[in-house]
């Protein structure tokens, strides 16, 4: 196949005559007549005033915007609530943490791990002042402590004591790799979410996507208003990064066990006495008691060896770890409701926890 490249003859032009030429200059007259009588209007005309008032242009005058409109930046919002009262945690020997101010008069809540068995921690506020922070105390069963620091104007955080949403915004705040300040957000991907389990048994966690590493624990995780949902704790991480599957302890838990701390009361967890194992339960699974221990709560409830515990106070549990996890949130003398199976049937329970004495038990 071949292509015709030759270009078509072009047809000469005629040169225009003179009343082209006296048309074209009137036209071009005509128009610069016009535009110099619309930038000076005659002031007796008041369509042409209006015209003036609405084109000119002002330059190297600083305007002030329209204010924006709260909820169109709900993250940035949420971060200008809460940042002044997160603080960055040094730890003698390089460790570096998060805490949250929950009080005006000095007392910071942080995670136990941040902390260890320092009894003093140096402590950076948002607006770059530092100080020296006293340790209080810890409550290493669910990873909460709280540090005393000597200043004034100190703003506290707000604290949202309810359950949130599953995928509710979450927002997290702290110094991950000593990045004062930071600011990451996702949602809330799981509560009750059964994790961190160790010596002591296994936490009841909130659980985010939020971006949360090394030097976030101790930090706040927030809703859109700011509120604290829950103190940031763990990550869960195949690659030693952040994986997006973050933990945190619910506020009413860390409030609770802070509390306690400050005030010097036990601090000691919920005490069921138990022992047993994953089994199925009408088409679901639960936890068979395999054994109960005397004069506990479970014994003066009359739970039974064969019973399957299905549900704790509300949340289920399929295994040995989600109950641990649940009767570690309550603590001792708090009034829940088992649901077990029994025979094929199932039942309610009413009990009073008593206080943990054994590690490995529920």
């Amino acid at each position: 196949m071949t292509y015709d490249t030759q270009t078509p003859e072009q047809t000469p032009k005629k040169k225009p005559g003179l009343w082209s030429a006296i048309v074209y200059f009137v036209g071009v007259a005509a128009l610069v007549g016009g535009i110099w009588w619309l930038d000076n209007p005659r002031d007796s005309d008041p369509v042409a005033v209006e015209q003036t008032t609405t084109t000119t242009t002002v330059e190297n005058v600083d305007v002030d915007l329209p204010p924006r409109s709260t909820g169109e930046e709900p993250i940035a919002d949420a971060a200008e609530i809460i940042l002044p009262s997160v603080v960055q945690i040094d730890v003698e020997g390089g460790g570096v943490g998060s805490g949250i101010i929950y009080d005006a008069e000095g007392l910071i809540i942080t995670a136990a791990h941040v902390v260890a068995d320092r009894e003093t921690v140096g402590i950076r506020f948002e607006d770059g002042r530092t100080t020296t922070g006293t340790v209080l105390g810890a409550a290493p069963q669910v990873d909460i402590a709280v540090i005393q620091v000597e200043e004034a104007d100190l703003q506290p955080a707000r604290f949202f004591t309810d359950k949130p949403r599953v995928g509710q915004m979450a927002i997290a705040v702290g110094s991950p790799w000593g990045l004062s300040s930071t600011v990451t957000a996702g949602i809330v991907s799981a509560v009750d979410q059964t994790a961190n389990c160790n010596s002591l048994g296994c936490a009841s966690l909130l659980q985010t996507d939020a971006a949360i590493n090394p030097g976030n624990s101790g930090g706040a995780l927030v809703d859109r208003e700011g509120r604290v949902l829950g103190i940031n704790v763990s990550i869960f991480t195949s690659s030693g990064a952040n994986d997006g599957v973050g933990f945190a302890v619910p506020s009413d838990i860390a409030l609770d066990y802070a509390d306690s701390i400050v005030s010097g009361e036990p601090i000691e967890s919920g005490f069921l006495g138990v022992q047993g194992a994953q089994a199925e339960a009408e088409d679901r699974n639960g936890v068979e008691i395999t054994n109960v221990i005397e004069g506990t709560a479970a014994d003066r409830a009359g739970i039974q060896v064969g019973d399957v515990i299905v549900f704790f106070d509300g949340v289920a549990v399929e295994s040995m770890g989600d109950l641990s996890a649940q009767v570690r949130a309550h603590r001792p003398g708090d009034s829940v409701t088992v649901v077990l199976v029994r025979d094929g049937e199932q039942i309610s329970v009413e009990l009073i926890l008593g206080e943990r004495t054994e590690q490995d038990l529920s």
